[in-house]
């Protein structure tokens, strides 16, 4: 007895993989199964990205693709895949924190500078009254 043949459907249709680049947003629409539409990203250049530890999400541009898992091709070609570890632009989290904290992250204290910075904070105070702070900000700093 022959096994009885089947032709291919439409809803085992699979299609090849878009790798999406780092560039100018541009994204196509696909029509699935139902009349929904799927978001095809084609290039991209910003996201999302969360910085874990102070529980802060912004959205920033992408700069470059550091490391790929998959191959080395896609760091080479910036393919952004799931897995990619990429480069961003740190402004807005940097700003972000000088808005919450007061403190700049850019600039780099030196030890015998500590002192000096604080003669200069006692004398500044005397002047003007310092801001209000709540303790997670003051045992922050």
């Amino acid at each position: 007895r022959r096994n009885i043949h089947q032709k291919k459907r439409k809803f085992e249709m699979g299609r090849p993989a878009v790798l999406c680049k780092i560039g100018a947003k541009r994204v196509r629409a696909v029509r699935c199964r139902g009349g929904n539409m799927k978001y095809r990203g084609l290039r991209i250049d910003a996201g999302n990205f969360a910085w874990g530890s102070e529980n802060c999400t912004k959205k920033v541009r992408i700069l470059d693709v550091v490391y790929n898992s998959t191959s080395n091709e896609f760091v080479r070609t910036k393919t952004l895949t799931k897995n990619s570890i990429v480069q961003i632009d740190a402004q807005p989290y940097l700003q972000w924190y000088m808005k919450k904290f007061g403190v700049d992250l850019r600039k780099k204290s030196k030890k015998g500078a500590k002192d000096a910075k604080d003669a200069k904070e006692a004398k500044d105070a005397k002047e003007e009254p310092e801001e209000k702070k709540n303790r997670h900000v003051i045992f922050k700093l």
